[in-house]
């Protein structure tokens, strides 16, 4: 079991971070106040919610030798103490929202402009994060545990 230790989200492409301490989430819209999650007509909605575990964040600034905050990473959900899973179809619990993980969160160049050497940091082994689709919507906050259902 993990344990939700962040919340940011995004309004446009390329806009401000925001860590916030709760938030709702939807099938139709993912995070609330987050452009990605809104499913576009036709579309699956796999890039609703990304996650990204501490462990892996931690590793990469250490590599790069420097101390960003994560939510420099743009991911939707910090996890902490939890191994997330690596095979699109597993389903995670977090509080009371059920996301099922779609893909590997593949780091951008974007990474490049926080830090040199950043996206190669963030590239093996999944710790760039992963991508999911809302199953269950909720309302979830840092703190809330975070569950693997099933792993695929």
């Amino acid at each position: 079991m993990g344990v939700l230790a962040g919340i940011a989200r995004h309004g446009r492409p390329r806009g401000p971070i925001e860590t916030i301490e709760s938030v709702d989430v939807s099938i139709e819209a993912g995070l609330a106040g987050d452009f990605r999650g809104a499913v576009k007509p036709g579309g699956r909605g796999r890039r609703q919610v990304s996650l990204i575990e501490r462990a892996d964040w931690d590793a990469a600034m250490a590599e790069v030798g420097a101390h960003h905050n994560w939510s420099a990473r743009r991911a939707n959900l910090l996890v902490e103490s939890l191994d997330l899973p690596q095979r699109p179809g597993a389903r995670l619990r977090v509080g009371a929202v059920l996301l099922e993980i779609t893909q590997e969160c593949d780091p951008c160049s974007r990474m490049e402009e926080i830090e040199p050497g950043l996206k190669a940091a963030l590239t093996p082994d999944w710790r760039g994060g992963a991508l999911a689709k809302v199953i269950e919507g909720g309302r979830i906050s840092v703190g809330d545990a975070i569950i693997v259902e099933n792993d695929a």
